[in-house]
C-alpha cells in the first residue's frame, strides 16, 4: 500500500513538472484580467485618450486600427512597429506599407506616457495598440470587444519582414488568402477585416493602378479619382476608402464592393467573381453580421504570436528598446 501511494506521488510530481514545462515552452496565456490588480486603471486611460483625440480627429481612429494591424502582421502582436531605427536594425516606420502612410506614433506615446505616470513599467506598447484600436472602432460607430491582454514588446524589428509580411494594396484576391493564411487567418477574417477600410483615406499611390489599368472598377467612380490622382505626380493627394462615410465605422465598405467602387485593387478584389463574393454581399446586407465576425475576427489577429512571459520586454518609450 505504502510502495501504491509513494508510485502515486511520483506520477503526480512527473505530471506536475511536466505541466510546468508545456506551460513555460508556450508562454503564458494573455487574459482579459491581466492588469487587474497590476494596473486596473490601464483601460480607462487608453479610452479617455483615445475619445478625446478622436473628437478633434476622427481620421486618427483609422491610423490607430492600422497600427494594430501592421504590428501583429509582422512577427506577431509586440509593438515592433513603434520602434525608431536604431544601430542594430533598420525599423519598420520606412516599409513600403508604412512610409509616408503610418500614423498615429504621437498618440500611442502620449497615451503610454499617461499610463506610466499611473502604473511605471507595467504595461506593454502592444498591449496599448490592441487597447486603442478596439476603443477607436467604437468611438466610431462600429462594435467592441474585450481585448485579451498581457502581450510584450519585442527587442526589435525588421523593414525587410514588414515589407514581406504586410499585404500591398496591388494584391489579387489569391495572394490575400495566402498572405492571411500565413498568419493563421481564414477566407472570413480577410473579408471581414478589410471592411476596416469603412473608415480612414488612402493615397493616390496605393490605388492609382486600380483607377487607370483595372477593369472590375466603376467607370465613372474611375474618372473622378483620375481627376484627382494623375498617372504621375500627386502622389499624396489622399482619397476616401469608403466613398460615404469615412468617419463612421459601418458596413458601407462592402455596399460600395457590390457597385464597383472599391478603392483599392485589393478592396474590389473581395468582389470580383470569386470565392469572397457571398461574404462581401453578406455584410453588406446585415451590418450585425459583419460587426460580429468583425470583433471574432480582430481577437484571433491579436492573438498572433505574442510575447508572453519573459520573452521580450515592458518598454518605457515605445520607440526604444529600454
Amino acid at each position: 500500500m505504502h510502495s501504491m501511494a509513494k508510485a502515486w506521488s511520483l506520477l503526480l510530481l512527473i505530471i506536475l513538472v511536466f505541466g510546468a514545462f508545456v506551460e513555460g515552452s508556450h508562454g503564458s496565456k494573455l487574459s482579459h484580467n491581466y492588469y487587474k490588480s497590476t494596473c486596473p486603471q490601464v483601460l480607462s486611460i487608453v479610452k479617455a485618450k483615445t475619445e478625446s483625440t478622436l473628437k478633434k480627429k476622427p481620421r486618427m481612429g483609422a491610423s490607430l486600427l492600422r497600427l494594430h494591424f501592421h504590428d501583429c502582421f509582422v512577427n506577431g502582436c509586440d509593438g515592433s512597429i513603434l520602434l525608431d531605427d536604431d544601430s542594430t536594425f533598420i525599423g519598420e516606420k520606412t516599409a513600403l506599407a508604412n512610409n509616408n502612410s503610418a500614423r498615429g506614433f504621437e498618440l500611442v506615446d502620449d497615451i503610454k506616457a499617461e499610463v506610466e505616470k499611473t502604473c511605471p513599467g507595467v504595461v506593454s506598447c502592444a498591449d496599448i495598440l490592441a487597447i486603442a484600436a478596439r476603443d477607436s472602432t467604437v468611438v466610431l460607430g462600429g462594435p467592441s470587444w474585450k481585448v485579451k491582454l498581457g502581450r510584450r514588446d519585442s527587442i526589435t524589428a525588421s523593414r525587410a519582414d514588414a515589407n514581406k509580411f504586410i499585404p500591398a494594396p496591388s494584391f489579387n484576391l489569391s495572394a490575400l488568402k495566402s498572405n492571411f493564411l500565413a498568419q493563421g487567418l481564414s477566407l472570413k477574417d480577410l473579408v471581414a477585416l478589410s471592411g476596416a477600410h469603412t473608415i480612414g483615406l488612402a493615397r493616390c499611390t496605393t490605388f492609382r493602378a486600380h483607377i487607370y489599368n483595372d477593369s472590375n472598377i466603376d467607370p465613372s467612380f474611375a474618372k473622378s479619382l483620375q481627376h484627382k490622382c494623375p498617372r504621375t505626380g500627386k502622389d499624396n493627394i489622399h482619397r476616401r476608402l469608403d466613398l460615404q462615410t469615412p468617419i463612421t465605422f459601418d458596413n458601407f465598405y462592402f455596399r460600395n464592393l457590390l457597385k464597383k467602387k472599391g478603392l483599392l485593387r485589393s478592396d474590389q478584389e473581395l468582389f470580383n467573381g470569386k470565392s469572397a463574393d457571398f461574404l462581401v454581399k453578406k455584410y453588406a446586407a446585415d451590418s450585425s453580421k459583419f460587426f460580429k465576425q468583425f470583433t471574432k475576427s480582430m481577437i484571433k489577429m491579436s492573438n498572433i504570436k505574442p510575447l508572453t512571459g519573459n520573452s521580450g520586454q515592458i518598454r518605457i518609450n515605445c520607440r526604444k528598446v529600454n
